[in-house]
């Protein structure tokens, strides 16, 4: 019996994947689990469907992404902190800080997990911090530490 799957089943496929499985074992085991359903002309082109709508959300999600990318390339954001004698912070300024100074920026969120951040900067200055946004995404803000 030809089966496409709709979820990944251990030692048998991948979700999305035609196999051919034999009776029983669809019968007793893939359908009741809600695993898989039976290979019809209809649900082959339902899945080929869902395959090209995957296509296109992960196509506009890379060009949002690399929008975003351009928007903050080459910016300065500055983010206030107070400090000691000699340009010293008390604390450090980690991604949640500059996070919240790019948010600012935008006018709307900005996810943390995106700066990528070697070690906590601690005294003022300009930094250049580099942004992970996935799929090979990359791009470079410039931080300001400015005293408060």
């Amino acid at each position: 019996m030809k089966v496409i799957l709709k979820a990944d089943v251990k030692g048998t496929g991948k979700k999305g994947q035609t196999l051919e499985v034999s009776d029983g074992f669809a019968r007793n085991f893939l359908f009741p689990r809600g695993l898989a359903m039976e290979a019809s002309a209809g649900a082959l082109k339902s899945l080929e469907e869902e395959a090209k709508a995957k296509e296109r959300k992960q196509e506009r999600m890379l060009n949002e992404l690399k929008a975003l990318r351009d928007k903050l390339e080459g910016q300065t954001v500055k983010v206030p902190a107070r400090c000691g004698e000699g340009g010293r912070l008390f604390g450090s300024i980690t991604n949640k800080d500059i996070a919240d100074a790019i948010t600012k920026f935008l006018g709307k969120e900005f996810d943390r997990k995106v700066i990528d951040l070697v070690n906590p900067i601690k005294t003022l200055g300009v930094y250049q911090v580099t942004l992970k946004f996935g799929q090979n995404v990359n791009g470079t803000i410039n931080v300001e530490i400015v005293s408060a």
